[in-house]
């Protein structure tokens, strides 16, 4: 039972950080966008390298709060 737990904390906690970051990208792609002077592949490069910055940063403690949540 305790596994099901994990595996279920674990797909709840990558569908959130993983949710969290697409949002970054997206905010990032569209000010990018409305700020002009940007190219394509300036944009849509930035907006991938926000992308992977914010799962760095979201995964860990995303991750961390569902395990703490699911212990009590």
């Amino acid at each position: 039972m305790k596994q099901v737990q994990e595996s279920w904390a674990a797909r709840r906690s990558a569908l959130t950080y993983t949710s969290i970051s697409l949002l970054v990208a997206l905010t990032f792609l569209v000010a990018s966008s409305m700020a002009g002077g940007y190219t394509s592949v300036a944009r849509f490069g930035g907006a991938a390298w926000v992308f992977m910055l914010a799962m760095i940063v979201s995964m860990p403690l995303v991750t961390s709060r569902y395990k703490k949540a699911d212990r009590q």
